[in-house]
């Protein structure tokens, strides 16, 4: 039992089956209709008391944790480097929810950027793509798009996307190539900074069942 309530912010999608395993292996167990994918709850118990988990999409996890509605949370560092924040800070990685991001484009398309002086892409990376871009000194056109990405540059909207890539099938799929890869992706712990602050001890109590020490009490 915590002395404080809690909040966690997990993200829907792939990364659950990795999530349900490694909490399986440290026992934190969530209520069973977490992992039920046609449930409409919004929020969970779990078998600590105090303790209760909101499952949101990827990009709103850092959100929830920003703006201190959640306490902590599980992040990919493409969102973490996306929307940059002070009042986020990142605990340590999992190693879990490995990927990358990267640029992609048609096959049997133009694809060498570096030589070029504009380019335009779709992503939904708008931060992370111009900043890199701008390391290349490429000026780019970024539309955000948050979904459907693949569809893009057969419909003539962009030259180039920049997603998330994992074993390289979805793009395949889409008779898309991948170009060159922007940064590695691997999921964080991370915490609101005010409650690293107010609740310190009861966050150390969760952290530690990671194998982590963040606090001494």
């Amino acid at each position: 039992m915590l002395e404080k309530e809690l909040i966690i912010a997990l993200p829907k999608g792939r990364i659950l089956l990795e999530l349900k395993s490694l909490f399986t292996k440290i026992g934190f167990i969530p209520e069973t209709d977490f992992y039920n994918d046609e449930s409409r709850k919004l929020i969970f118990s779990t078998n600590i008391l105090n303790v209760k988990i909101i499952k949101v999409r990827s990009f709103d996890v850092a959100t929830f944790v920003k703006f201190g509605a959640a306490d902590i949370g599980i992040c990919g560092l493409d969102v973490l480097e996306e929307f940059s924040s002070p009042e986020i800070y990142r605990l340590f990685d999992l190693e879990i929810g490995k990927c990358r991001l990267s640029i992609a484009a048609k096959k049997n398309s133009d694809i060498n950027f570096r030589n070029k002086s504009h380019v335009r892409i779709a992503s939904k990376y708008v931060n992370l793509t111009n900043n890199y871009f701008a390391s290349l000194a490429i000026q780019d056109e970024c539309i955000k798009l948050n979904g459907a990405m693949e569809l893009a540059p057969h419909l003539n909207l962009c030259d180039f996307i920049v997603d998330l890539v994992s074993t390289g099938k979805t793009l395949e799929e889409n008779n898309l190539i991948e170009v060159e890869k922007i940064m590695d992706v691997t999921s964080y712990f991370v915490a609101n900074k005010n409650s690293l602050k107010t609740k310190s001890a009861d966050l150390n109590k969760i952290i530690k069942l990671f194998g982590v020490k963040l606090f001494e009490n």
